[in-house]
């Protein structure tokens, strides 16, 4: 059973939230601010997902993802943003989370973003492809590594899914659409603007110079291309 740290300061969205966890055989784990969801952190290390909202007085959820990401720890990330706040979107995705999903937000939403990212947590790859190698890079499957001139990588569960499928299909245009079914799944109905901004926050990772990346080619209109 998965643990889920849920954020919210508002209690009636938090209960419900949390309900509905319980109900889809998740394990919740409450927290009304920031102060309260970093020291939960700090005593569950096996949490799998964190539900983070945005907005909150003192330690925000920007902040909380920061400091996740900044430990290492490659739990799923979701953040929850104010319905239009656009720039809580791409700040939450270039902090380091998963996928954002907007206030107000259905049942069926909120879990099939859980689902999908749970699902790529426990996410087995086919034996045969265990090690697969491009220039400086060697991505091991088993692991869920990726090493660059021979240096760890630290990529967040989204990137190293991103990566697995550029690798797997190296010097093959990919379309924002390819992307976005291999990673985020067939039935994710965000909008497509989170595989841009995945793949912004991937080459600040794996580019030499990120403002002129020679690894991840952008096609214009269309999507991406890794290698030549």
């Amino acid at each position: 059973m998965k643990k889920v740290l849920v954020l919210e300061d508002e209690t009636d969205i938090r209960d419900f939230v949390v309900i509905n966890l319980r109900r889809s055989g998740y394990m919740p784990i409450e927290a009304g601010s920031g102060e309260e969801a970093l020291e939960l952190l700090s005593k569950n290390s096996d949490i799998a997902i964190a539900v983070l909202d945005v907005m909150l007085p003192g330690i925000d959820g920007f902040e909380v993802c920061r400091k996740i990401r900044a430990s290492g720890s490659k739990m799923g990330i979701i953040m929850l943003t104010a319905m239009g706040q656009e720039m809580d979107k791409i700040t939450g995705l270039m902090t380091g989370a998963d996928d954002y999903i907007t206030k107000p937000f259905s049942v069926a939403e909120l879990m099939a973003r859980i689902d999908a990212v749970a699902r790529r947590l426990d996410s087995n790859e086919e034996p045969e492809e265990e090690l697969i190698s491009y220039g400086p890079f060697r991505l091991n499957v088993r692991n869920r590594t990726i090493d660059k001139n021979e240096k760890r990588l630290k990529l967040t569960q989204t990137e190293f899914a991103i990566m697995h499928y550029f690798m797997k299909n190296k010097g093959k245009a990919l379309s924002r659409d390819e992307i976005l079914q291999d990673v985020w799944g067939s039935e994710y109905t965000g909008d497509l603007k989170i595989v841009d901004v995945n793949i912004r926050r991937l080459r600040l990772k794996i580019e030499d110079d990120a403002t002129a990346p020679t690894y991840i080619s952008t096609i214009w209109g269309y999507g991406y291309k890794f290698g030549t």
